[in-house]
């Protein structure tokens, strides 16, 4: 290959890089966290202090509540779980923006229990940091500018394939660890892309068809559909398969509707029963579940009629989905490691991680091209405004969202119950931490914030375990920590990460200390000492 094109998709690869490296770094961390959301969601939420009601009263607990509360009627969730993330049997929202829903419950004594309260949504908090890389707003911004920056990211990803392929056989397996940082981290950067480069393209692509969907509907809507395709999704949707008809009529058992679902597909597992104008000839009822076998797109689905068990809709059921619902479950499985089970699931975390990485150490490999390029042309020991600044914002961010997250993770828990609105509380502990980290390390410059952080970092994440810990000696705070695998996976994962920190903040320091004193990693004091 010649030299001059490899050079021109080096700048393609760098600069491509450079725009999108931030954004996708808190993509991938916040992402890689996500794809354990059901674990986080369960560390976080305080477990139901009396028992559910039996899943062999649903039938009761559906009766009394429709009499005692009629409005629940238009649609209501009968969970089928015993999970510690879930309060009640029975729960239902007065509209799609209410965030503080009603539940119900049968006391051991066959008393209707009827309660309000808000629940922290954490998993959906840190998904939401993943889907739009925390841009505030409108989540449609967000997620736009994501799709965006995800097109940028397959450019990087094809230009930096193209730049490895000339010393791909003698270089693949170098990792060159000695005096020689630059040389280090690109070895590093270049083995961890090429290695999980299938991973890397399969995200870019789903991530453009997710982020820029509408975009990419109204194209197709003037191209192909000539204007008909809102009318076209609309007519198959599967949610109003069976027409509304408000005349009174009874339903079936929850028991009979499920045995339905087991006939249709035995391998599916039903976690929860979405019951629309529950009461009525019209009456809907989705039954939410997943299937190891098969590619997913989350969760699966089937609409039946509880009035006369009819199975109205097969769209979104494992197995069952016609060509392009399979084709678009397919992709959501991709991305989201809805499938194969935990395997792929702590796969899919440590290439997130792995990918949150390779951007942060593509900016850093940036950084370092700078002060050899300076020095190469005589120019001044101190590097260029330009450099100082990158380093800056490359600490800031990436190493901010690290805290930031952490401390909201924690904040949810502590807050939890405590609080009228988690959420809200959730929203401004991550940005006020985020925002704090960024311009702290504008302040203090590049090497002195990176080492302060990065201790931030590992007592924040520290304090995950820390918290089980706290309500486990002492019960009297009221946090009911969970001692399921699922939720002290959290801590063990948290506490290896925190651990993590801790060496990288040493090995900061130490090139700090005895590193190249012209760098923008070295420490401020040993750069005036220098200068005087």
């Amino acid at each position: 290959m010649r030299s001059d094109v490899v050079r021109l998709y080096k700048a393609v690869h760098t600069w491509t890089g450079i725009t999108a490296g931030m954004f996708l770094f808190i993509a991938f961390y916040a992402g890689a966290i996500t794809v354990f959301a059901e674990p986080l969601a369960r560390w976080a939420a305080t477990p139901a202090l009396t028992q559910l009601t039996p899943l062999a009263q649903s039938d009761e607990l559906i009766a009394r509540t429709l009499a005692a509360r009629p409005d629940a009627a238009k649609e209501f969730t009968l969970h089928l779980g015993e999970t510690e993330d879930l309060w009640a049997r029975l729960t239902w929202r007065k509209g799609r923006d209410d965030r503080t829903p009603w539940s119900a419950d049968l006391s051991p004594g066959g008393e209707l229990r009827l309660a309000q309260s808000y629940h922290s949504s954490l998993a959906d908090f840190v998904d939401n940091i993943h889907q739009t890389a925390g841009i505030p707003g409108a989540n449609d911004i967000g997620v736009t500018i994501m799709g965006v920056v995800s097109a940028v990211y397959a450019v990087a990803l094809v230009s930096g394939l193209i730049i490895v392929l000339p010393s791909l056989i003698k270089d693949f397996f170098a990792l060159r660890i000695g005096p020689n940082l630059k040389r280090m981290w690109l070895d590093a950067h270049n083995v961890v892309g090429v290695v999980s480069l299938p991973f890397h393209i399969v995200i870019a692509l789903t991530a453009v068809v997710f982020c820029l969907h509408e975009q990419l509907y109204d194209a197709l809507d003037y191209v192909v559909y000539d204007g008909q395709l809102k009318s076209i999704i609309a007519a198959s949707n599967p949610f109003t398969a069976i027409k509304k008809d408000e005349r009174p009529a009874p339903m079936l058992p929850v028991d009979a509707l499920l045995d339905r679902v087991k006939a249709t597909s035995p391998s599916f597992v039903p976690v929860e029963m979405r019951y629309r104008n529950a009461g009525t000839r019209g009456a809907s009822v989705q039954i939410w579940g997943h299937d190891a076998r098969y590619m997913m797109r989350g969760r699966g689905f089937v609409v039946l009629s509880p009035v006369t068990g009819e199975i109205a809709n097969t769209d979104y059921l494992p197995g069952r989905e016609g060509t392009w619902t399979g084709v678009v479950a397919t992709l959501f499985a991709l991305h989201f490691a809805t499938f194969g089970g935990d395997v792929v699931r702590v796969c899919y975390f440590l290439l997130g991680i792995a990918g949150a990485f390779l951007f942060y150490s593509g900016n850093l490999l940036w950084i370092e091209s700078r002060r050899r390029t300076e020095r190469r042309n005589g120019g001044p020991v101190d590097q260029k405004m330009s450099t100082r600044l990158m380093s800056a914002a490359t600490v800031g961010v990436c190493l901010g969202v690290i805290c930031a997250i952490s401390i909201t993770i924690v904040a949810a828990k502590w807050l939890n119950g405590r609080v009228a609105n988690v959420d809200a509380w959730d929203n401004g502990v991550y940005y006020s931490l985020f925002l704090a980290s960024v311009l702290w390390s504008f302040v203090r410059g590049a090497a002195a914030a990176s080492i302060e952080l990065l201790w931030l970092a590992a007592l924040a994440t520290a304090a995950i375990p820390l918290t089980t810990l706290t309500g486990w000696t002492l019960p009297a705070l009221g946090m009911h920590p969970s001692a399921s695998l699922a939720a002290l996976g959290v801590d063990f994962v948290a506490l290896g990460a925190a651990l993590s920190f801790v060496w990288m903040a040493r090995s900061v320091a130490r090139r700090a200390k005895y590193g190249p004193v012209d760098s923008v990693w070295a420490a401020p004091q040993r750069k005036l000492r220098e200068a005087t």
